[in-house]
């Protein structure tokens, strides 16, 4: 008799599981915040969304029509993650007009995939660790670049120079802030 009722309680504990999953099949769950990946190829961090973070630097520069070139440098570079982390991290972003100024065919040169360590090589010219304002930044003579240079900061009366870069705008990130340069800086080799 005691089998009997080992067996039926097994059984019963079994199909209770089965009907709560049958039943939960279909339902979405609404406790958790939505996130979407991609499945191209595409791995990491910088490829996972979600609707409830504060935006970073990553994510801001994708979403101004000003930075489409320096997005797709990023893209083409394979840097997308190093922009996403946890930071503080300080993004000299040229604008598309920026980068139109180099000469002509620099950019269609830097974007072919046997030029991705020489594009690298720029973009990590333009960060800094450090979430620093522009008016903060006047109190620096230089800045430590991911590049491993330096590059000069100066002060012309309210404007702040990076790089050679002017300083046009600055925008707050989850993972640091981004300053908006009219500028490519280039490093010295």
């Amino acid at each position: 008799m005691k089998t009997n009722h080992k067996f039926l309680l097994i059984a019963s504990t079994l199909a209770l599981f089965l009907n709560c999953k049958n039943n939960s099949e279909g339902q979405e769950d609404t406790t958790s915040p939505t996130v979407e990946t991609q499945t191209d190829n595409k791995q990491g961090q910088a490829f996972i969304t979600d609707d409830e973070s504060t935006p970073n630097v990553l994510q801001i520069a994708i979403g101004s029509k000003d930075h489409s070139t320096l997005v797709a440098a990023v893209q083409a570079a394979q840097l997308e993650n190093a922009l996403v982390n946890a930071g503080p991290l300080m993004v000299f972003a040229p604008t598309n007009e920026a980068f139109a100024a180099l000469p002509e065919g620099t950019v269609d040169n830097l974007l072919k995939p046997e030029n991705k360590d020489q594009l690298a090589l720029i973009l990590k010219h333009h960060v800094t660790p450090g979430n620093y304002s522009k008016d903060f930044l006047k109190k620096f003579k230089q800045l430590g670049q991911a590049s491993n240079q330096n590059v000069k900061v100066e002060v012309k009366g309210d404007d702040v120079y990076v790089g050679g870069a002017r300083i046009v705008a600055s925008i707050s990130a989850g993972n640091g802030i981004v300053h908006v340069v009219d500028k490519v800086i280039l490093p010295e080799n």
